[in-house]
């Protein structure tokens, strides 16, 4: 492998990895016992996670892209 690819391949992982433990942690809010929220917060959270993830997609197809910075409710 080159050395670029081998970059890749650890920074993926490591990335990758960190994120999907993110996600599993944002479905912890979920717990109605510890936490109370609405439809509408659920539906800004993903909205706003499935236009992260798409804009990240997006910049594998057509190069660097600038999307949205921060969340908030």
């Amino acid at each position: 492998m080159t050395k670029s690819r081998e970059k890749f391949v650890e920074l993926a992982e490591k990335r990758v990895n960190r994120a999907m433990k993110e996600l599993r942690l944002i479905g912890n809010l979920s717990n109605k016992t510890n936490y109370e929220y609405t439809d509408t917060d659920v539906t800004k959270i993903f909205r706003s996670l499935e236009n992260v993830l798409k804009d990240s997609r997006n910049k594998f197809k057509n190069g660097y892209t600038n999307g949205a910075d921060e969340f908030k409710l």
